[in-house]
Order: structure tokens, then C-alpha cells, then sequence
């Protein structure tokens, strides 16, 4: 092993002009260095990286596919509830106007119903009055009626005598017997 240190020593110390050896001139060396580095990496990494990329490649492409497919199903959506909106607000109109007919038709339908109910009230009312002023009359002539007969029998029990009095009754009920024939 002390060979090949001894070996890498000497060859650090040889000159450079003309025989290999160990070049220590940085700027000189690092391109050198590099591109061996980079022509390396190519040659053995080229299949690793152009798979890699490829799987990438890959992936991206299936990501932008399952994009577009959900992109389509979203504006499949979106077109359906468009339809479904269109359709709500044409029946939300119908309804609307629908509506509006319905409340005016029930708004007239009240109107007459009130109409008839105020013209029953007012027969109803104008009966009651007439019937009161019927019965009132009715009262009015019973009493007026007690009245003249009290006042007739008063008179006629001041004016007439026990023999008056005996034969006012006896054609009384001699006219009470005739009617009674004749029916």
C-alpha cells in the first residue's frame, strides 16, 4: 500500500510540460473536470433521467386528462343546472302569474261575496224593522182597542140600568144564536 501512496506522491511532483501528472491550475483543471463530470453523468445517467422525464411526462399528461375530463364533467353541470335554473325561473313566472290570477279571481270572488252578505244583512235588517213596526201597531191597536172597550163599558155601566143592562145581553145572544144558524 505504501507503493501506491508513494506512487500518487511522485507523480504530484513531476513536471507538467509534456508527461502526465496532477495539474494544479485551478482554472485550467475545472472545465476539463466538469465536462468529463458532465459526459459521465450523460452516458450512465441518460437512461435514468430520460425515465425519470418520461414518468413525469406521464404523469402531467394523465393530470391535464383527468383536468379536462372533470372540465367536461363540470361544464356538463353547469349547463344542466343552467337548464334546471331556466326552468325553475319559467315555473317561478307561471306560478307568479298564476298567482296573481288566483288573487284577483278570490279578491272579486270576496268582493261579491261581501256584496251578497251586505244585501242579506240589509234584507234581514229592513225585515226586522218592518216586523217590529208590525208587532208595535199590533200593540198600539190592542191597547187603543182596551182602551174604547174600557172606556165604552164604562160608559155603558154609567148609562145603562139593571133592565137595559138585561135586555141589551138578550139581543146580544139572540144575534149570537142566529150566527151560530147560519154557520
Amino acid at each position: 500500500m505504501k507503493n501506491v501512496t508513494d506512487s500518487f506522491l511522485c507523480l504530484s511532483y513531476w513536471p507538467s510540460a509534456g508527461s502526465f501528472g496532477f495539474n494544479t491550475d485551478i482554472l485550467a483543471t475545472n472545465p476539463i473536470n466538469l465536462s468529463v463530470v458532465l459526459g459521465v453523468l450523460v452516458f450512465f445517467g441518460k437512461g435514468v433521467l430520460s425515465d425519470l422525464l418520461d414518468n413525469r411526462k406521464q404523469r402531467i399528461l394523465k393530470t391535464i386528462r383527468n383536468s379536462e375530463e372533470l372540465r367536461e364533467g363540470a361544464l356538463e353541470q353547469l349547463e344542466k343546472a343552467r337548464a334546471r335554473l331556466r326552468k325553475v325561473e319559467t315555473e317561478a313566472d307561471q306560478f307568479r302569474v298564476n298567482g296573481y290570477s288566483e288573487i284577483e279571481r278570490e279578491k272579486l270572488n270576496l268582493i261579491k261575496l261581501i256584496y251578497t252578505t251586505l244585501e242579506q244583512l240589509e234584507n234581514y235588517k229592513n225585515e226586522t224593522i218592518r216586523f217590529e213596526q208590525q208587532r208595535t201597531i199590533n200593540q198600539v191597536r190592542q191597547r187603543v182597542f182596551q182602551q174604547a172597550l174600557q172606556g165604552a163599558l164604562g160608559t155603558l155601566n154609567s148609562c145603562l140600568n139593571n133592565e137595559l143592562h138585561l135586555r141589551t145581553i138578550s139581543a146580544n145572544i139572540g144575534m149570537f144564536g142566529e150566527m151560530k144558524d147560519i154557520k
